[in-house]
């Protein structure tokens, strides 16, 4: 692709129905955009989305997609592990080449500008698109998530949106639409049910309880099994190997281990450690197609909605 390229990786707060997860895929088709992944966890009742292209053209797919969420997605009715606020609860666009992450912070501000005009569902800006200090971490915009900031935004002006309400949106909420750096979905599965030992493991690990830096982390309970479930958002500083081998240190005094992991969406090439132990535990990984720069060279078909 000629030109500055961007990528943008919404996540939707639907991972059971498909049709309805197509649909949204689906309505990001736009001239200059490429489909690289979209995946559906239904524990997680979450679904997450790659695509990349020009910039104007990925910022109104990312905008359209969010319409077409708000239309089959009713947060008062939805459940999940996930924490979320939005029907499409989370839009973070990311530069791949040609651009900075200050310019995508700007294409974060022209898409939440154009979420409220078109579909009255007001956004909180966040990471390096905040425009307040203390929502540049996205754990602080979504803390209480849907059922309570509904109450705290209309009550609290500290938590009312960045771009419209105060109100949320009766049924899809509000979006968290941002800039950031290339981060890493890593899900690490256990022998055993006990959430607590993954929550323990999580507890320490995560950078807000003084782990390793630039790691999220929470344990939950996935397809019957006690999973790590992460964000590795800063690669240079904590690359995935030096998570994994903290991890299997605390499983160790915990008196459990890691059996199976995967990666949700795409890994960036920077993060692709081939001979590593913990790319050996991952199941059906195909670079070819799991490695963005490698994907936006062979894109996937659009999905029919």
């Amino acid at each position: 692709m000629d030109g500055p390229i961007v990528a943008c990786v919404p996540n939707f707060s639907e991972g059971v129905d498909e049709a309805c997860v197509r649909a949204i895929v689906s309505s990001m088709r736009v001239e200059g955009v490429r489909l690289l992944d979209w995946s559906m966890d239904s524990d997680h009742n979450r679904s997450v989305v790659t695509v990349a292209g020009a910039p104007a053209a990925v910022v109104e797919a990312a905008v359209r997609a969010v319409g077409q969420a708000a239309k089959s997605i009713n947060l008062t009715r939805q459940q999940g592990v996930h924490p979320r606020i939005g029907a499409a609860d989370v839009i973070p666009f990311v530069p791949v080449s040609g651009i900075s992450l200050d310019q995508c912070a700007l294409l974060a501000r022209q898409a939440g500008a154009e979420i409220w005009r078109r579909f009255s569902i007001p956004v909180y800006f966040y990471e390096a698109a905040a425009a307040r200090p203390d929502r540049a971490n996205l754990e602080d915009v979504r803390r209480g998530q849907f059922e309570e900031l509904r109450e705290a935004a209309r009550r609290e002006p500290k938590r009312r949106p960045d771009i419209g309400g105060p109100e949320l949106h009766p049924t899809a909420g509000a979006c968290a639409v941002g800039a950031r750096k290339f981060l890493v979905a890593y899900n690490i599965y256990f022998d055993s049910t006990d959430v607590s030992l993954v929550r323990a493991i999580a507890k320490e690990l995560r950078a807000s309880s003084g782990g390793l830096k630039g790691v999220k982390a929470m344990g939950v309970v996935a397809h019957g099994r006690a999973q790590l479930s992460m964000n590795i958002t800063d690669l240079q500083a904590t690359p995935v190997s030096a998570v994994y081998a903290q991890i299997c240190r605390l499983a160790t005094r915990h008196k459990t281990e890691p059996v199976e992991a995967e990666v949700i969406g795409l890994l960036p090439q920077i993060a692709y450690e081939q001979e590593s132990e913990w790319m050996r535990l991952l199941t059906e990984f195909d670079p070819a197609t799991k490695v963005l720069e490698r994907r936006l060279e062979a894109p996937q078909d659009w999905p029919e909605s």
